[in-house]
């Protein structure tokens, strides 16, 4: 996750309802701002509202809902067109699987940034990553520097990790283990949850995309510029396709308010990610995210036939 912020996530997220609550628009004449606890609360309301379900039968509603769509982003070969697209964008490359042992200190207030996802030490999911990994196989190369990983979360800290965390990232990286867990940890946190919630919304193959890049760089928690809070400021400006609403303005705007979201936490960040390449595929009407793709990112042209 390429964004500063604590993740605050620890089990398989419960993705909610194709209907859901919009939140009022601020009144003209309020009085008073809201203080930093309430709008904190609204964040996490927000979450709460596209996660959670009142109770299991509503649950179930949405499992059957999923169940009967079309596979979308979750069949095998668009799965693994997101993996490149998303490849390129964190590591400037399609090759997706070369991707395992990269890890690098991008000077983004997220600390090391590893991995095909680009999982970071400031943001708490290599946290979870390497806690998880080694509950599974506890003499693995990277378990002596979890007490660091746990001091140094939150922040952009190196303190603990130097001078060899980052060789033992790579080493842990040649490990087939290690690298299942880096895909199951990108599929728990950020590819299952952006998916359903897509699918929810009424969004096809392109959407769930368009969901699932921006959990991977905005970060499924609570900040005011993290994922839930980005698809609610949306909501407020355009309804969802199962809603009733049109798909195309629906991303339109969802793109709108990520762009300037990301503008605002990094004002020199370049935003290809966002308008040479999903805003390409959208204007194309290509809501299937179907082949040959031609996008560019960070000034390098890609193709995929």
């Amino acid at each position: 996750m390429k964004r500063a912020g604590a993740l605050l996530i620890a089990a398989v997220p419960v993705i909610a309802t194709g209907v859901y609550f919009v939140m009022p628009t601020d009144s003209a004449d309020a009085p008073v701002a809201p203080s930093a606890a309430t709008a904190q609360s609204s964040r996490e309301d927000a979450k709460e509202r596209a996660e959670e379900k009142r109770d299991a039968e509503e649950r179930a509603e949405d499992d059957a809902v999923v169940a009967g769509l079309p596979a979308g982003l979750a069949a095998p070969g668009k799965k693994e067109l997101a993996q490149r697209l998303v490849a390129s964008a964190e590591h400037s490359t399609t090759d997706w699987r070369t991707t395992y042992g990269a890890i690098e200190d991008e000077g983004d207030g997220c600390g090391y940034t590893a991995g095909i996802i680009g999982f970071c030490t400031g943001t708490h999911d290599l946290l979870m990553l390497v806690e998880s990994y080694t509950e599974d196989h506890p003499d693995n190369g990277l378990a002596s520097y979890l007490p660091a990983l746990r001091e140094v979360d939150g922040s952009d800290s190196h303190e603990g990790l130097d001078p060899g965390f980052t060789a033992a990232w790579e080493a842990e990286a040649e490990v087939p283990a290690f690298r299942e867990a880096q895909e199951a940890e990108r599929d728990r946190i950020y590819f299952e949850p952006a998916v359903r919630l897509a699918k929810l919304d009424g969004l096809g193959t392109l959407g769930q995309f368009v969901y699932f890049d921006a959990m991977v760089f905005h970060g499924p928690d609570t900040d005011a510029d993290g994922f839930y809070a980005l698809r609610e400021r949306t909501l407020k400006q355009a309804e969802t396709p199962a809603a009733g609403g049109s798909e195309k303005t629906y991303l339109n705007t969802f793109l709108d308010i990520r762009r300037e979201a990301m503008l605002t936490r990094y004002p020199d960040r370049d935003t290809s990610r966002v308008d040479t390449a999903q805003r390409r595929f959208l204007e194309a009407g290509n809501l299937g995210l179907e082949t040959p793709l031609v996008w560019e990112m960070y000034g390098d042209h890609y193709r995929l036939p």
